[in-house]
């Protein structure tokens, strides 16, 4: 399984309307996340309105791909996206993943390298 991590800049007027929407997502979308491959999926945000997304997946463009197909997606973009700075981008489309640089568990159940030195 994959990790990837994202973010999205919300509109500072929006982000109370955001936060209420995202405490009862519509049961259809969030079936429609689980079938198309969207695993332990969550949203944090910051308080001038950052959103970090985390989402594990076997393969993050298919799993957009198959929500992309399905109409409970293009309507949840369509009222999400109004919250969102973006020029005229679907939410879902206008992320920005960001990089892993640390992961706990892989470094505990890698065998450590001496060769590398820790000293300036």
């Amino acid at each position: 399984m994959n990790k990837y991590c994202f973010t999205l800049q919300l509109r500072p007027d929006r982000i109370d309307e955001y936060v209420r929407r995202h405490t009862q997502v519509w049961p259809e979308m969030l079936e429609a996340l689980k079938s198309s491959g969207w695993n332990n999926y969550s949203l944090h945000i910051r308080p001038d309105g950052l959103i970090v997304g985390y989402v594990e997946s076997e393969n993050l463009e298919e799993s957009q791909a198959a929500m992309a197909r399905t109409d409970v997606n293009r309507r949840w973009q369509h009222d999400m996206a109004p919250f969102f700075e973006l020029d005229g981008v679907a939410p879902d489309e206008g992320f920005t993943l960001l990089t892993e640089i640390f992961d706990l568990d892989a470094q505990l159940h890698t065998p450590l390298d001496h060769t590398i030195s820790t000293e300036g």
